[in-house]
């Protein structure tokens, strides 16, 4: 594949071409995986009997609302005012839910596409962002379009874009952050400290929206602010040691100073901006007076502390059995995915003619191809780092340590695979940063058959998407060939 791409830049003319469609087709690519037949299947599936119908009452009442015994049926029929005037209690911030009730606003909330749309929409432009941040990273377009090919491609960030769910939400919202966080730091400069960072506040703004479609987006927010402020000392330090003759000694005060002062206009730039927006989040519950916990307390913001620790009481002590549970330990592995929907026919029902039953599955399974080797290559980087003090990789590891590593504090509560789409663009990131490094180290003589492997690796992990695409968007199959993709007995 690369070496078309290489015979495809022949010229100038090609190469203007390239650069301009390139991008859009990886995306135009993106968009069709996730829209087409999005309103299938014409039910909640796994948690959207949550969120969906929250989101509905949400964008109706400035509250979350509780529904009748069993209303998802009359829901799925387009009976969506049905809901009571008695409060819902709800254990995750309201700004997700405000985003999926747009869509469902726009498109009318009696269908499934208007329940997905909206993550849909985020979904797709988190692979144009992708590509935005690999360009900055790696320095080459080429990289970036096997950034956002590989995350158009990968089968759980398909489930979480075609699904109304809260994590689709957050990735995008933490991915938009690391954008402006790379922002910020092409275009810092390190003399007297200064309160013009725009891109520091644009980050703040986007934590705070993180953190208000999921509380896990606060680590995020503590794993960018904490990067900025020692990364912003380390460069001045070394400016100070730079700016030295030989024999001189550095003088503490003449970095530690400013970069102290620095650190702490960023974080009044970020952390304050990132809670005025998670409030800002909050605004319906806050004027109305129907929601949960809401007349807890005279005062609303002592009212929301109160609701605050019912949730926190909530997420702590959440131990639920579920058969599609996980260990955060396996998610890098895709051990347990998640079975978001299935359904089954006999033969001769419904049309089914296969002799062992027909299937429509939608589970939450990454393409192996691209999770296992990602896997593997976040170790490379993390062993890079310690090593060779890699700046990329470590950039990589730190959107892989604000979504990923904190849940290993919490191996015994009820989490699911499907959590990992808050950090799967830094997987591939870290992978398709391990292969341009294979490239990069090749001899003259070794780079041609290099090139090769890299473009069969691609074109292989194309195919294999394809094989898998029946069970990431409900197609209807037979139950043999459903079979013939539960390559472990942990994925059924």
């Amino acid at each position: 594949m690369i070496g078309l791409l290489n015979q495809l830049l022949a010229d100038e003319k090609s190469r203007r071409r390239f650069n301009l469609a390139a991008p859009w087709l990886i995306i135009a690519l993106a968009a069709f995986l996730r829209l087409w037949n999005l309103g299938y299947p014409k039910k909640l599936v796994f948690d959207e009997t949550y969120y969906v119908k929250d989101a509905w009452t949400l964008w109706n009442t400035g509250a979350e609302k509780a529904w009748p015994q069993n209303p998802n049926a009359a829901f799925e029929a387009g009976q969506v005012n049905t809901y009571l005037t008695d409060p819902s209690f709800v254990v995750h911030p309201p700004l997700g839910k405000w985003i999926m009730g747009f869509g469902m606003w726009l498109f009318g909330p009696g269908n499934a596409f208007s329940w997905r749309i909206s993550v849909a929409i985020l979904s797709i432009a988190a692979v144009g962002l992708i590509m935005l941040i690999a360009k900055i990273l790696f320095q080459t377009r080429v990289w970036a379009l096997i950034s956002g090919f590989l995350f158009a491609l990968d089968g759980h960030a398909i489930v979480l874009g075609r699904t109304g769910l809260l994590d689709g939400i957050l990735m995008f919202f933490a991915l938009l952050a690391f954008y402006f966080l790379l922002r910020h730091l092409q275009t810092r400069t390190l003399g007297t400290p200064s309160w013009r960072q725009p891109w520091l506040l644009a980050a703040g703004i986007t934590l705070g929206a993180a953190s208000a479609v999921k509380w896990s987006g606060l680590y995020f927010l503590a794993a960018f602010g904490l990067y900025v402020a020692i990364s912003d000392a380390i460069e001045r330090r070394k400016k100070a040691t730079a700016a030295l003759s030989d024999g001189e000694t550095v003088r503490t005060g003449s970095w530690l100073v400013p970069s102290a002062i620095q650190g702490l206009i960023s974080f009044v730039l970020m952390v304050p901006t990132a809670i005025a927006t998670y409030l800002a989040s909050w605004t319906g519950w806050l004027v109305t007076t129907g929601g949960y916990d809401r007349n807890a307390d005279p005062n609303p913001l002592v009212a929301l502390w109160k609701y605050h620790q019912d949730a926190y009481g909530f997420h702590v002590n959440l131990h639920t059995p579920h058969s599609y549970a996980s260990n955060p330990i396996t998610w890098l592995l895709a051990i347990r995915p998640t079975s978001f929907f299935y359904e089954g026919l006999s033969n001769g029902q419904d049309g089914c003619t296969s002799s062992s039953g027909c299937s429509s599955a939608i589970t939450a399974l990454g393409n192996p191809l691209i999770w296992l080797p990602a896997a593997t290559a976040i170790l490379f980087l993390a062993y890079l780092f310690v090593t060779r003090k890699s700046k990329v990789g470590g950039l990589i590891l730190l959107g892989i340590a604000g979504g990923y590593l904190p849940w290993l504090a919490f191996m015994n509560r009820t989490v699911f695979q499907f959590y990992a789409i808050a950090f799967l663009p830094w997987m591939i990131l870290g992978l398709v940063y391990v292969l341009r490094m294979y490239l990069h180290t090749r001899s003259s003589q070794e780079l041609p058959r290099a090139i090769r492997f890299v473009g069969g690796y691609l074109g292989l992990t194309f195919a294999v998407s394809l094989f898998f695409l029946p069970i990431w968007i409900g197609t209807w199959i037979p139950y043999w060939y459903w079979h013939l993709h539960m390559w472990l007995p942990s994925w059924i």
